[in-house]
């Protein structure tokens, strides 16, 4: 299956450190980078390739941005540019607001307030380009019905749904607990020619055998104690359209063969009665176990793993997608806000980090917890380290300062702090050698001299 491309943003700066910087952060996030020195070659750069979103800064010495912007919005005006600006030259950016840009950015840059800004441009690009889709009367595009996130784990993941939803094929989704894996299903669902059926869902581990026969295939009056009535099941309450069997692995063997009767016959019979039901759905099933290993332990039979595995989708968790934790992180912010009437401006740079490197055992489920409790014991306007639960403390307190990121740790608050930091990193990694520190920075030792001069007053 073909992959899509991954995002493409280019940076435009007259100041390499400041690119190097960037370059790195985006990096982090998955997204493919391209640097222009001036306004004029980022011109040309965008005349050569596309591009998803642009960053670039003000004054420069050859194009200023200003310039820049307004050859691109004439070669381009569905490219979002996002104008990176001093304090002191807010006018220049509700200019260039004027002039087309996207939205601009106060330097020294805020990275929380850079993700959501590339983030929400990004967004825009999206729309621009599905209402083009729609003009020029292309089908419409997938709709992932909840599906957060623009890592390559998720773009595959979507890029599988959009291939396996027209058909009807029963699909197998595994993943771990608190992945989503009803939101996979409900996004089968909902991209298929089924769309305008039911979507019905059981969780075959909430009940117990008898209980559970009943809801999926119904009983008659008196079946057993407390029949008071007829009831039809799930198998009917669906036909036409999509049954989801959440946590199929729980299932007993007695449990299995009746369903494996309904999926082969396509039909069903009540608890208590002898008339065979035909019906029509498709079913899709969900596990957070190995079918595979319970397979070969006799646990769950092959001929109904068989029957139920003929495409399978696995939804990766949390920690193998952490370029979404941003992104999943600002959507949770806002519900519970909203739920609980709460004014929340975003998240520290500490707390992000934190976030994004904790491994996250109970996945997205996790981080909604997580960000619904946050909200709700906010004082401030910031979500902070403080408003993180005792066991994420506890690992913050475990692991140190170290979490992993390209600049040493915790996300820098600003670019010349995160300038710094990489410039040190890059000293201790070539051994205090300052011409070989500056030759992989790609910068002048004279301009390392300089800069450790700044910053550490050598």
């Amino acid at each position: 299956m073909k992959k899509r491309q991954p995002i493409s943003i280019l940076v435009v700066d007259d100041e390499h450190a400041h690119r190097f910087m960037l370059r790195s952060m985006f990096g982090e996030w998955g997204w493919e980078v391209e640097e222009a020195g001036d306004g004029a070659l980022a011109v040309a750069a965008v005349r050569e390739r596309p591009f998803d979103a642009i960053l670039m800064d003000v004054r420069m010495a050859r194009m200023d941005g200003m310039e820049a912007l307004r050859r691109i919005h004439a070669f381009n005006p569905a490219i979002p540019v996002v104008i990176m600006t001093a304090y002191s030259s807010v006018d220049s950016a509700v200019e260039a607001i004027k002039n087309g840009a996207h939205d601009y950015l106060t330097k020294p840059l805020d990275f929380t307030r850079l993700r959501l800004t590339m983030d929400r441009a990004l967004e825009h690009r999206q729309i621009v380009e599905k209402k083009r889709g729609a003009e020029e009367g292309q089908k419409e595009p997938l709709s992932p019905t909840g599906i957060i996130g623009r890592s390559q784990p998720i773009v595959d993941l979507l890029e599988m749904i959009s291939f396996v939803a027209p058909t009807e094929a029963t699909v197998l989704i595994t993943g771990e607990s608190g992945t989503g894996k009803e939101l996979i299903a409900a996004a089968l669902h909902h991209n298929s020619g089924r769309q305008g059926k039911p979507f019905v869902t059981v969780n075959c581990a909430a009940l117990v055998e008898n209980l559970l026969e009943s809801e999926l295939f119904g009983h008659e009056k008196g079946a057993f104690t407390g029949a008071e009535r007829r009831r039809e099941g799930k198998f009917v309450q669906a036909d036409g359209g999509t049954l989801f069997l959440d946590e199929i692995g729980e299932m007993s063997p007695a449990m299995q063969v009746k369903l494996l009767r309904a999926l082969q016959e396509h039909e069903v019979q009540r608890v208590g009665g002898s008339e065979d039901i035909e019906v029509d759905v498709r079913v899709l099933a969900a596990t957070n176990r190995v079918l595979e290993e319970e397979v070969r332990k006799g646990s769950f039979r092959d001929d109904l793993y068989y029957r139920l595995n003929v495409v399978s989708i696995h939804v990766p968790p949390l920690r193998e997608r952490r370029a979404d934790i941003p992104l999943l992180t600002e959507y949770f912010l806002q519900k519970f806000a909203e739920k609980n009437r709460r004014k929340v401006t975003g998240v520290t740079p500490r707390c992000m980090d934190i976030l994004i490197h904790y491994p996250w055992p109970g996945n997205v489920r996790e981080l909604e917890n997580v960000m619904e409790r946050g909200v709700i014991l906010l004082r401030g306007d910031y979500l902070d380290e403080e408003n993180l639960p005792l066991s994420i403390k506890k690992w913050v307190t475990e692991k140190g300062e170290q979490f992993g990121s390209p600049t040493g740790g915790v996300l820098p608050s600003s670019l010349e702090e995160a300038e710094k930091m990489v410039i040190l990193r890059t000293l201790d990694e070539a051994g205090g050698n300052k011409s070989e520190a500056a030759r992989r920075l790609g910068i002048t030792r004279k301009t390392l001299l300089s800069k450790l001069n700044k910053y550490l007053g050598e």
